[in-house]
């Protein structure tokens, strides 16, 4: 079986683009006393990157996914990676009702790939 770096490249830059995104639209709620413009400018740079991996993520991928099946993807690695970044980052708890959220998203996302 090989793996084809078309399938895979973009998924590993999307998981990419969002750790930074999580980092650009809710890392500032752990500094809450840092002025708004400093955090908008912050994530503005942070973002940056974020789009430099997701664009030419998507622009590979679209060789061999279609778009919706991108847009479920890209969903269930935000949600992975949002509930990590809760976790380890912002030190909150994910519960049950999260989880049964996450899943049923999950679970939109298995239907794309369906043939």
């Amino acid at each position: 079986m090989t793996i084809e770096p078309a399938r895979i490249l973009p998924i590993l830059m999307l998981i990419g683009s969002n750790i930074f995104m999580t980092f650009a639209w809710y890392g500032h709620l752990k500094h809450k006393g840092v002025a708004l413009w400093a955090v908008i400018l912050v994530s503005w740079l942070i973002a940056l990157p974020e789009y430099m991996l997701a664009v030419p993520a998507n622009r590979i991928g679209s060789g061999v996914y279609s778009a919706a099946q991108l847009k479920g993807m890209q969903e269930v690695i935000t949600l992975t990676v949002f509930a990590a970044f809760s976790i380890l980052y912002l030190g909150q708890k994910v519960t049950p009702n999260h989880l049964i959220g996450f899943a049923l998203i999950a679970g939109g996302a298995f239907f794309l790939f369906r043939a």
